[in-house]
């Protein structure tokens, strides 16, 4: 996300407190999920995914026409083929306006269910600033033709202002097995945050609190942590974070991977299978990094994470189509979990 402009001009947890509405018709099967997507699947940037009922639904990165320029939206029914939604907005709120001066549209969404209604996490920012700030707006439902729809705006949750080591974009919710509520966020600058929030507003729950740090990229003075797009959730008995590596937003030339490590409490610290602590860059690789000029998708990475009804867990994420002059385009993944309890993307 810190690059997207760059990229414009080139081209549900486990443990929340409540679950979404069930669905009744059966997945997509996960090994092959990738090479059948079809649809409106481009310029997908910075997607999420939710399920409500018998539609898949996609938030990403604000780009395109109308409302579709402030935040972006795409359904399904089968994760297969994918459809334009309802733009949840028309406009940015004044608040962010007022906020982010120079602001255009919404970056890197978050959505997810709780206490009876969807929470939509949001940044705003601009192009190599850490004057950014997350915002929150909240509906009952996905269904633009249910009762009840509507997104209520909730104002700002949490703002990061030159001067600070953080970077508020690419926020992510988690519920942790007590029931308290966090907010993972970052991009570049000391890494990546984690910030406790009130179950009751979905806001900081201490505003003087400092954040907690649960990755980062050492680098030497003055160079930046180059690392964002933290999403936790929970298998197994622990804590996964996943995070990107390197650079978003260079069409084909992207350098963007995704690493994932696990951890016992949602605090951290997160390892990698071999050990090698996040903190200090380390991790596994989930989504490959090598690939190869032949290979059609480049850069894949902002991974977001769907448990579906029927226990599957899905990674959604954006790579760069090669055949599309980079366009960054939706790609999904069923995850299998190996004997030794670490994940495998099938299908990249």
């Amino acid at each position: 996300m810190y690059m997207l402009l760059a990229a414009l001009a080139v081209a549900a947890s486990p443990s929340l407190p409540a679950v979404p509405p069930q669905a009744t018709s059966a997945p997509a099967s996960a090994s092959d999920l990738n090479s059948r997507l079809a649809g409106d699947i481009m310029p997908v940037h910075d997607p999420v995914i939710i399920r409500e009922g018998d539609v898949y639904h996609v938030f990403s990165t604000g780009i395109g026409e109308g409302g579709q320029r402030i935040l972006s939206s795409r359904t399904s029914r089968d994760l297969v083929n994918w459809s334009r939604g309802r733009a949840p907005f028309e406009r940015l709120p004044d608040w962010a306006t007022k906020a982010i001066p120079g602001a255009q549209n919404m970056w890197a969404p978050d959505i997810s269910y709780v206490n009876g209604r969807y929470r939509l996490y949001y940044a705003v920012s601009t192009f190599g600033s850490n004057r950014s700030a997350i915002g929150l707006a909240t509906s009952a439902t996905l269904d633009p033709s249910a009762p009840g729809y509507g997104w209520r705006d909730e104002g700002m949750v949490v703002m990061s202002r030159p001067g600070d080591d953080f970077n508020a974009i690419d926020a992510a919710f988690i519920a942790d097995a007590q029931g308290r509520h966090w907010l993972s966020l970052g991009s570049f600058w000391s890494g990546l945050k984690l910030f406790r929030l009130d179950p009751a507003t979905g806001k900081l729950l201490d505003q003087a609190e400092r954040p907690r740090s649960i990755a980062a990229r050492p680098v030497p003075a003055g160079a930046p942590s180059i690392i964002e797009a933290p999403y936790i959730f929970a298998h197994g008995g622990f804590y996964w974070l996943l995070a990107s590596y390197d650079y978003c937003c260079k069409g084909v030339n992207s350098t963007y991977y995704t690493v994932v490590g696990r951890s016992k409490s949602v605090e951290g610290p997160y390892l990698g299978k071999d050990g090698s602590a996040m903190l200090r860059g380390g991790g596994t690789i989930l989504l490959r990094a090598d690939l190869r000029e032949k290979q059609r998708y480049r850069g894949p990475g902002h991974a977001g994470h769907l448990r579906d009804r029927d226990g599957t867990d899905y990674v959604v994420y954006h790579a760069y189509d090669s055949q599309k002059n980079g366009a960054p385009t939706l790609r999904i993944v069923g995850l299998q979990w190996g004997a030794d309890g670490w994940p495998i993307a099938q299908g990249q």
